[in-house]
């Protein structure tokens, strides 16, 4: 008789995600590379996913989108970057905001363009 063994289909790992963390990891690892260094903040999403907000050592920013909560933190994880759990205190001071932004935030409230 052949042996038969039953998989549980929560113990395979999702192949799919994998990729997606790996290729995300790799997004980080550029950003962190380019701007010296990076840290970061996983926010959740809703159903949309998660976001991933890098701030660079030389305080620019930016962020990524995750399909999933959990392939955002595999990705951080891979990347091996600082993360934290609040985006707040000290690391939201890193962050270095231009014109854009400050006008952008502002709206029409201080004479900036107004949101679509």
């Amino acid at each position: 008789m052949a042996d038969t063994q039953q998989v549980d289909e929560a113990a395979v790992p999702d192949a799919k995600a994998e990729r997606r963390a790996a290729r995300l990891a790799k997004e980080i690892g550029a950003f962190a590379a380019k701007h010296g260094g990076a840290e970061g903040q996983v926010a959740h999403l809703g159903r949309k996913g998660a976001r991933i907000v890098l701030v660079g050592e030389d305080g620019n920013w930016g962020d990524l989108v995750a399909p999933t909560y959990e392939v955002a933190r595999k990705a951080v994880e891979k990347a091996g970057i600082t993360v934290h759990e609040q985006f707040d205190g000290e690391f939201a001071a890193k962050v270095r905001t231009g014109p854009y932004e400050w006008s952008r935030m502002a709206g029409i409230q201080l004479g900036g363009p107004a949101n679509p």
